[in-house]
């Protein structure tokens, strides 16, 4: 398998669950990435994550985030302990849906474990308080309605909007809770075959995340992310970046705007991508990557065991 070929990807919140870390604890190099996350927060991330850890605490916006990074930092490291290799040698480009793409900057050697677990405590946190300052919000998936479909629904409940277009047939919208019922309703009388709400906790890449994308900026005004390794296709433009400026106005731009995992997976094939690995936890983004573009095969790897067997089928070829 050629380097040119594949794309290391990181999931947003709806992939965490208890024992989302346990598959990595095989490998010393995780093992270091979970050690240096938790004296960074100050927080014992393996109690999080554990298999009895309780799933409503892990699901809280404020605690999901940095599992979720933690977990993706987790699997990049064990993948370049496996190859002996960085991952500029062994894949094309990185790309993270949501608070993955955090994982995914910081993986592409944007940010330090250390840097990229506190961003992400700041982005958390905020996000968490806006559903006090702002009223309390929520997200819910949309099946079966294309793009334009969804925004037409929309058109009459101005409180709720399209956060993430996921793959053709695949929609997420947000706003606040109050607002959702109605919308929820329209979408289902559009056609749609199944509207889902999300165990998350909030109405994610919209204007009500103002207070956190402020945050998040005042963070990275004082640490700015290095030069990538590899490119990150990211979310707000839905094309490749490296540069450190463009990389963090994208993050913080994502924050309140509509993630476009679908083009950016289109772009993604368009370049000669044919494999994208899931790294850290979750299957979502596997099940997405052929609904967006049936050139793209994809493999979930949430653990050492996935990933040496995945190796064994695919040897790296630079």
């Amino acid at each position: 398998m050629k380097k040119q070929s594949i794309i290391l990807v990181f999931p947003g919140q709806g992939s965490q669950a208890p024992g989302m870390a346990v598959g990595w604890q095989a490998s010393p190099a995780a093992r270091l990435v979970l050690e240096e996350a938790s004296e960074a927060l100050n927080l014992n991330l393996a109690a999080l994550m554990a298999p009895e850890a309780d799933t409503a605490t892990l699901t809280q916006t404020q605690n999901a985030q940095p599992a979720l990074l933690v977990v993706g930092l987790m699997a990049a490291a064990a993948l370049a302990e496996a190859t002996s290799n960085p991952l500029a040698s062994l894949a094309a480009m990185v790309a993270g849906h949501s608070v993955g793409e955090y994982t995914a900057v910081a993986a592409a050697g944007g940010f330090s474990v250390t840097q990229a677990v506190r961003l992400v405590q700041v982005r958390g946190n905020a996000m968490a308080a806006a559903q006090t300052s702002s009223g309390a919000g929520g997200m819910s998936a949309v099946l079966g309605l294309s793009l334009e479909q969804i925004e037409a629904a929309l058109a009459a409940h101005p409180g709720v909007t399209l956060a993430n277009d996921n793959c053709v047939g695949q929609g997420v919208v947000a706003g606040k809770l109050d607002d959702l019922p109605a919308a929820e309703e329209a979408l289902k009388a559009a056609g749609a075959k199944r509207v889902l709400r999300l165990p998350v906790g909030g109405a994610f890449h919209t204007a009500l995340q103002q207070g956190p994308a402020q945050a998040v900026k005042a963070a990275l005004q004082a640490a700015l992310p290095a030069p990538l390794s590899l490119p990150c296709l990211m979310n707000f433009t839905a094309q490749a970046h490296d540069k450190n400026n463009e990389i963090a106005n994208n993050l913080i731009a994502q924050i309140t705007s509509r993630v476009r995992w679908r083009e950016a997976m289109l772009l993604a094939a368009a370049q000669g991508i044919t494999q994208v690995l899931e790294l850290g936890c979750g299957k979502v983004l596997t099940g997405l990557a052929p609904r967006c573009d049936d050139r793209l095969g994809a493999v979930s790897i949430a653990g050492q065991e996935d990933l040496l067997r995945w190796l064994d089928q695919n040897p790296y070829t630079t």
